[in-house]
């Protein structure tokens, strides 16, 4: 399967992770999932998603914000394509995810149907 359609969903609420999981099953998408931001980090590496489905608050000692930096700062792995999602729904913080490279941002509750428009959206968008 291409990497396009290999996706890493790192967020440290287990019932979104399968309610993500769940809202994909019918898809092709290969599914993968972190508990927070530093084992996302360790799968990103081995698992050369096209996409990441990353939560900004999470707990530890680097959150979605800065993971989402870290991705698009290496050369390696910058044209991963990085959908945030957070309760945080002021402009301000889709303002400060967009500085750190994010190339989409989602605010909770999101409806699954608009999570897989954007997920089909970059899936579509990279290399073959």
């Amino acid at each position: 399967m291409s990497q396009q359609y290999r996706v890493l969903i790192v967020d440290d609420n287990p019932e979104l992770r399968l309610l993500v999981r769940m809202a994909l099953e019918p898809t092709d998408f290969e599914l993968s999932e972190a508990a927070n931001a530093m084992e996302g980090l360790v799968l990103i590496n081995q698992y050369r998603p096209g996409i990441v489905l990353l939560d900004v608050m999470m707990p530890g000692k680097m959150d979605g914000l800065s993971l989402c930096q870290k991705i698009k700062q290496d050369p390696v792995l910058k044209s991963t394509h990085v959908i945030m999602l957070s309760a945080k729904g002021q402009q301000q913080d889709k303002d400060m995810a967009k500085l750190m490279g994010a190339d989409e941002y989602i605010v909770k509750p999101f409806s699954p149907a608009e999570l897989l428009r954007q997920l089909n959206i970059y899936s579509n968008n990279g290399d073959a």
